[in-house]
């Protein structure tokens, strides 16, 4: 597996693509990119040429065109492309969040005991997240972890909450039968 190296514009003008092409599931217009990352049209045609050299993007042509990102986009971006990823639960507020899938779990500041925090990295957007909202990770597919936390900051072109942690929960093992 060929790794290939993204700029960090690339990068995250290809995961708007991911993202966007994910909830239209068709083709996505330059514009609609420029809209999602801010910043212009033509800065985002320039950019499509050269993930389209990459070949991580293939253009479609006609009045209902635009851009779609191929195979490699998603390996690119480390995304599976699959529909049976394992699912983790989100709760926001205490109802669960349909679109809320979770890539990733970070700990990155566990040695703080009072200033534990967790970045969470979702696959779809995290635009309807606030600050002061609870969020309720989990349980993981195979450690059954469950993280709670409240919002405490985000970011939008990656897709990641930061959750100052309330609490983090993992069942005793259950002894083999």
């Amino acid at each position: 597996m060929s790794s290939i190296e993204l700029t960090p514009s690339q990068e995250t003008i290809l995961t708007a693509l991911v993202n966007l092409h994910r909830e239209a599931e068709d083709a996505v217009k330059g514009e609609d990119i420029a809209e999602e990352v801010d910043r212009n049209p033509g800065t985002i045609r320039n950019q499509m040429q050269s993930l389209k050299a990459l070949q991580l993007v293939e253009g479609v042509p006609g009045p209902k065109g635009g851009y779609k990102p191929t195979a490699t986009a998603f390996e690119a971006l480390d995304i599976q492309q699959l529909d049976s990823a394992a699912e983790v639960p989100l709760r926001q507020n205490g109802e669960v969040v349909e679109e809320g899938n979770v890539e990733e779990i970070d700990l990155n500041s566990v040695h703080h005991p009072e200033l534990c925090r967790a970045e969470i990295h979702l696959r779809g957007s995290v635009r309807d997240f606030h600050e002061g909202d609870e969020v309720t990770v989990g349980p993981t597919p195979l450690s059954k972890l469950v993280v709670k936390g409240i919002v405490d900051g985000k970011d939008d072109t990656r897709n990641i909450l930061i959750l100052k942690l309330s609490g983090m929960e993992a069942p005793a093992e259950q002894p083999n039968h």
